[in-house]
């Protein structure tokens, strides 16, 4: 990925996440306990992790996973449990720590091995080729702060080197969301999360199936998760003709 509006962004992100809002994103993605706005945050994250997490085979033993963005780790700790060898990488290093402290805290091994599969915490770019190839692909709420173009490059980069499925996350392009946005802008900055860019679901679709890219991917159905100030959409797309 080479276009400004794409290294821009992910400057921006980087920083965000990195810097001004690390240690509320450590204590979102906790138990402590939270503004009522960031409470909603985390239950509708919660409850899209989860759906994220039945969309992939319930036996992953054997399967090699990409957790594209994967912030403290909560979704790479849970697919390692069911069996599979995961590879979480974010661009944020401080968030990776944490993701690697609470995965040796439950897991005192230098490899974080649950007993059936085991998670690699990378910092780096979801992107980068040299990771190699994967079964399944999860970006939750990692593509969601790119415009559409871009975000549909990203996929299309990450399905050259994806055997079965990609499962990500978008916002969708809603009144309600768009209303959320402008009312969000009154709170404080640290109760703001970071920009992203709504998308209408039937025009994500024509932009997957109008890159050439993706041809012989097949898109699922949409699942949507709102819960107060969190709104977000899961989609699958998977290979045509591979196995589950």
């Amino acid at each position: 990925m080479h276009t400004l509006s794409y290294r821009n962004r992910r400057r921006e992100i980087e920083t965000y996440f990195d810097r001004t809002a690390s240690e509320t994103w450590s204590r979102l993605t906790s138990d402590a306990p939270v503004s009522r706005i960031r409470a909603t945050v985390r239950a509708g994250r919660d409850e899209m992790r989860a759906v994220l997490l039945a969309a992939l085979p319930h036996d992953l033993t054997g399967r090699r996973i990409l957790d594209a963005g994967c912030g403290t780790g909560a979704l790479a700790r849970e697919a390692a449990r069911r069996g599979a060898d995961v590879v979480a990488i974010d661009i944020a290093p401080s968030l990776v720590n944490v993701a690697r402290d609470r995965a040796s805290d439950a897991v005192p091994d230098p490899q974080f091995d649950t007993g059936k599969g085991r998670v690699e915490f990378l910092v780096g770019d979801m992107l980068d080729p040299a990771l190699g190839r994967f079964d399944h692909i999860v970006a939750m709420d990692s593509l969601i702060h790119y415009r559409t173009p871009d975000m549909v490059a990203m996929i299309a980069a990450l399905a050259a080197r994806t055997n079965h499925s990609i499962h990500f996350t978008f916002a969708p392009g809603t009144r309600a969301l768009m209303a959320m946005r402008a009312v969000g802008r009154l709170f404080p900055q640290g109760d703001r999360a970071p920009a992203i860019e709504p998308v209408e679901e039937q025009v994500l679709r024509r932009a997957l199936q109008a890159n050439t890219a993706l041809s012989g991917w097949t898109p699922g159905p949409n699942q949507r998760v709102s819960r107060g100030f969190y709104k977000s959409e899961a989609m699958t797309i998977a290979r045509e003709g591979a196995a589950a």
